[in-house]
Protein backbone atom coordinates (compact mmCIF):
# COMPACT_ATOMS: atom_id res chain seq x y z
CA UNK A 1 0.00 0.00 0.00
CA UNK A 2 1.20 3.46 -0.51
CA UNK A 3 2.08 5.55 2.14
CA UNK A 4 1.72 9.48 2.48
CA UNK A 5 3.34 11.94 4.84
CA UNK A 6 0.76 12.85 7.52
CA UNK A 7 1.98 16.16 9.64
CA UNK A 8 -0.06 16.36 13.28
CA UNK A 9 0.82 18.72 16.51
CA UNK A 10 -0.15 17.33 19.50
CA UNK A 11 0.97 18.60 23.13
CA UNK A 12 4.01 17.32 24.67
CA UNK A 13 2.66 14.67 26.97
CA UNK A 14 0.60 13.13 23.99
CA UNK A 15 3.58 12.99 21.89
CA UNK A 16 5.73 11.47 25.15
CA UNK A 17 2.53 8.96 25.77
CA UNK A 18 2.91 8.06 22.36
CA UNK A 19 6.88 7.57 21.78
CA UNK A 20 6.36 5.50 25.26
CA UNK A 21 3.22 3.37 24.04
CA UNK A 22 5.31 3.00 20.74
CA UNK A 23 8.56 1.97 22.24
CA UNK A 24 7.01 -1.03 24.47
CA UNK A 25 5.40 -2.36 22.03
CA UNK A 26 8.58 -2.41 20.28
CA UNK A 27 7.07 -0.21 16.89
CA UNK A 28 7.71 3.08 15.61
CA UNK A 29 5.83 5.67 16.33
CA UNK A 30 4.25 6.17 12.77
CA UNK A 31 3.24 2.29 13.37
CA UNK A 32 1.44 2.86 16.50
CA UNK A 33 -0.72 5.84 15.20
CA UNK A 34 -1.17 3.56 12.43
CA UNK A 35 -2.89 0.77 14.51
CA UNK A 36 -4.74 2.96 16.40
CA UNK A 37 -6.66 4.59 13.87
CA UNK A 38 -6.89 0.89 12.00
CA UNK A 39 -8.17 0.08 15.89
CA UNK A 40 -10.62 3.41 15.99
CA UNK A 41 -12.18 2.19 12.00
CA UNK A 42 -12.42 -1.49 12.88
CA UNK A 43 -14.83 -0.36 16.17
CA UNK A 44 -16.77 1.80 14.11
CA UNK A 45 -17.46 -0.73 11.76
CA UNK A 46 -18.76 -3.17 14.98
CA UNK A 47 -20.66 -0.22 16.58
CA UNK A 48 -22.63 -0.19 12.51
CA UNK A 49 -23.38 -3.81 12.82
CA UNK A 50 -24.39 -3.94 15.78
CA UNK A 51 -26.64 -0.80 15.82
CA UNK A 52 -28.01 -2.27 12.91
CA UNK A 53 -28.46 -5.68 14.55
CA UNK A 54 -30.51 -3.72 17.13
CA UNK A 55 -32.21 -1.48 14.50
CA UNK A 56 -33.76 -4.84 12.89
CA UNK A 57 -34.44 -6.44 16.21
CA UNK A 58 -36.25 -3.60 17.73
CA UNK A 59 -38.27 -3.45 14.59
CA UNK A 60 -38.98 -7.25 13.52
CA UNK A 61 -42.41 -7.20 14.38
CA UNK A 62 -43.18 -3.67 12.14
CA UNK A 63 -41.33 -5.40 9.17
CA UNK A 64 -42.95 -8.68 9.31
CA UNK A 65 -46.10 -7.04 9.87
CA UNK A 66 -45.48 -4.95 6.45
CA UNK A 67 -43.77 -7.60 4.19
CA UNK A 68 -45.64 -10.73 6.04
CA UNK A 69 -43.25 -13.49 8.20
CA UNK A 70 -43.00 -15.99 5.04
CA UNK A 71 -40.08 -13.84 3.97
CA UNK A 72 -38.43 -13.36 6.98
CA UNK A 73 -34.92 -14.42 6.57
CA UNK A 74 -35.34 -15.24 2.58
CA UNK A 75 -33.74 -13.71 0.30
CA UNK A 76 -35.01 -16.00 -2.50
CA UNK A 77 -38.28 -14.09 -2.60
CA UNK A 78 -37.40 -10.57 -2.89
CA UNK A 79 -36.31 -10.33 -6.79
CA UNK A 80 -36.97 -13.27 -9.37
CA UNK A 81 -33.96 -14.68 -11.15
CA UNK A 82 -33.85 -14.83 -14.83
CA UNK A 83 -34.09 -18.39 -15.94
CA UNK A 84 -35.85 -19.84 -18.95
CA UNK A 85 -39.13 -20.91 -16.49
CA UNK A 86 -40.49 -17.47 -16.26
CA UNK A 87 -39.51 -16.03 -19.72
CA UNK A 88 -35.63 -14.99 -18.96
CA UNK A 89 -32.88 -15.63 -21.02
CA UNK A 90 -31.87 -18.67 -18.27
CA UNK A 91 -28.43 -16.51 -17.13
CA UNK A 92 -29.71 -16.97 -13.50
CA UNK A 93 -28.90 -13.16 -12.99
CA UNK A 94 -31.34 -11.05 -11.43
CA UNK A 95 -32.82 -8.86 -14.05
CA UNK A 96 -31.47 -5.15 -13.63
Amino acid sequence: MAKTQLNVRVDETTAETAKTRASQRGISVNRYIEELVRADQAENGRAFVEAAADFMKQYEAVFAEEFGRDREGSRANALPVDDESNGGSGSGRTPA
